[in-house]
């Protein structure tokens, strides 16, 4: 479904992705709205699911979450897809699963403390029902890592 946004609406999207705690009243002045014109218009967008969370974004480092990775998983028929996601959504080193074509059935981009602690937990999902295969890449460094979207190229805009 296109949604039709002004340019006001991708401003307002823009700003409250770099920063999901900005005031209303900051953003008014960066569109040059009023506050409640501002709260109008961020209320519309998550009854519509544009907004759907605001969250804060840990630094895995300094909580010691040193091992990051991607995890291609090969499920043995759709069968077991239930019980491997289910598997997935109890873990919380999983911090993303996406079904994927290709090399796998899925992939999982995980977290751990250390390479023991992956380790572990590697040998964990290898022994879940259905998994007949793992192949996994460690990060070595991260150079870009977000969930912005680049709203002004995604959906219509109305002008």
């Amino acid at each position: 479904m296109a949604y039709q946004l002004d340019e006001t609406d991708v401003k307002i999207l823009k700003h409250l992705q770099k920063d999901g705690r900005a005031q209303r009243n900051t953003i008014a002045e960066i569109v040059h709205l009023s506050v409640p014109s501002v709260s109008e218009r961020m209320r519309k967008l998550e009854e519509r699911g544009l907004i759907s969370e605001y969250n804060a974004v840990l630094d895995s480092k300094k909580f010691n979450f040193d091992i990051t990775a991607f995890i291609f998983v090969e499920v043995d028929g759709s069968d077991q897809y239930e019980n491997f996601v289910e598997q997935v959504t109890d873990h919380p080193e999983v911090l993303e699963c996406h079904s994927i074509t290709g090399d796998g059935s899925h992939i999982l981009k995980v977290r751990t403390k250390n390479t023991e602690s992956f380790e572990k937990f590697l040998s964990l999902i290898q022994s879940w029902n259905g998994v007949t295969r793992t192949r996994s890449n460690i990060v070595l460094t991260s150079f870009k890592e977000t969930r912005e979207l680049p709203v002004e190229r995604a959906i219509e805009i109305k002008k």
